[in-house]
């Protein structure tokens, strides 16, 4: 069993920069996961970062699993829903209907500013232009002024808002 620091993972991030081996860190991430005793990121958290060095791979059906095993609740706390990841993968995967409803299930419940802009930005690269829209919207007017994804959300927003062609608005005068 380990105990998992912020710091072997940055080592670990830091390595696979420098021989740009995503497998690798993959699977060295999942053995973590798997030995997971304590630490200062959960056991969601590192099987989230596992899920994107498997997609950074060329694996989305490896991305797929670890996302769903940090989202069924085997391990605390992570940044972005795994869930978002979920539904972003299953886009890759060509199934935007089951992506859909995974987004549908996200909207139902509160959610961080990080997962409503990775929802918005995931929204958008599939084509879903009106829905990344409204995901950003809502994303900014419940973000608290000064929180630092706020001005994510709402550069996001003003790029979606030109692709489709709408007016400015109050909100764009915001965005700094």
């Amino acid at each position: 069993m380990a105990h998992v620091t912020r710091e072997q993972l940055d080592r670990l991030l830091e390595q696979t920069l420098l021989s740009d081996d995503h497998g690798a860190l993959a699977r060295r991430l999942d053995e973590l996961a798997q030995g997971y005793e304590s630490g200062e990121v959960s056991r969601a958290y590192i099987l989230a970062l596992s899920a994107e060095e498997w997609r950074q791979a060329g694996h989305p059906d490896a991305a797929l699993d670890r996302y769903q095993q940090a989202a069924d609740g085997d391990g605390g706390d992570v940044n972005v829903d795994p869930r978002a990841g979920i539904a972003d993968t299953l886009f890759e995967l060509d199934r935007p209907d089951e992506a859909r409803d995974v987004i549908e299930a996200l909207r139902a419940a509160p959610c961080s500013p990080a997962t409503v802009l990775n929802v918005a930005e995931t929204l958008a690269a599939y084509g879903d232009l009106t829905g990344a829209h409204e995901w950003a919207t809502e994303g900014v007017t419940a973000c608290p002024p000064g929180n630092s994804l706020r001005e994510s959300l709402l550069r996001t927003r003003y790029r979606i808002r030109i692709d489709l062609g709408l007016p400015e608005d109050d909100l764009d005068a915001l965005a700094s």
